[in-house]
């Protein structure tokens, strides 16, 4: 009897030791959208750059703690708030020849994949949707930083991440040829999102 209980004694803790790992090395981190901004940038009349940005961007990333590469992120852009200093521009990019916020007020990104690349550098793989057309991408991240406290008590970190996308894969198809045979508008776009992260407490036991 003494052996029996014995071996139910090791099981049970076997069994409540598997347990502990996904939440103990798991945090969850939510994007601070003041703090946090997509910034993009394309060829005009092949000449010149025009720069804008979109303000309002939200998301979490699932962090964990041991092993970075195990890892999610998941990322939400208000394609509403896009500001290129021109009003009448900006009311251009949200009619259906670009964004079409009507339909589709959001873009998203979801990872598949991280790859540490060096250290405080990644490569985040994944699905980008604009339009309701979804297609892969891989974003080359700089961070995230050390985590540092604010004066609330919130503990932050940030991080940078880079891309270039061809708008014309998304269904952002609108052009005007120019009279040199040039065009208007150039496929090519980079994107720019510099995301500032709060971490939040883990839930409670129970809840």
């Amino acid at each position: 009897m003494r052996h029996y209980l014995s071996q139910i004694a090791v099981i049970a803790g076997l069994a409540a030791a598997s347990s502990l790992p996904a939440s103990a090395a798991t945090s969850e981190w939510k994007i601070d959208p003041q703090h946090s901004s997509a910034q993009f940038s394309v060829r005009h009349m092949a000449i010149s750059t025009v720069r804008g940005a979109f303000s309002k961007v939200n998301g979490s990333i699932l962090l964990d703690d041991k092993d970075i590469t195990k890892s999610t992120v998941d990322i939400t852009i208000d394609v509403s708030t896009v500001d290129t200093r021109e009003p009448d521009r900006d009311k251009d990019l949200r009619s259906e020849k670009f964004f079409d916020v009507a339909h589709f007020p959001t873009m998203t990104f979801k990872s598949k994949k991280i790859e540490q690349v060096a250290p405080g550098k990644l490569k985040v793989t994944g699905d980008l949707t604009i339009r309701g057309t979804t297609k892969e991408v891989v974003l080359d991240v700089e961070g995230p930083t050390p985590p540092v406290k604010d004066p609330w008590g919130n503990v932050r970190a940030a991080a940078t991440a880079t891309s270039k996308v061809n708008r014309q894969d998304f269904g952002v198809k609108w052009n005007a040829t120019l009279d040199n045979g040039g065009v208007v508008v150039g496929d090519d776009v980079n994107i720019t999102i510099d995301a500032e992260m709060i971490k939040q407490a883990p839930a409670k036991s129970g809840d």
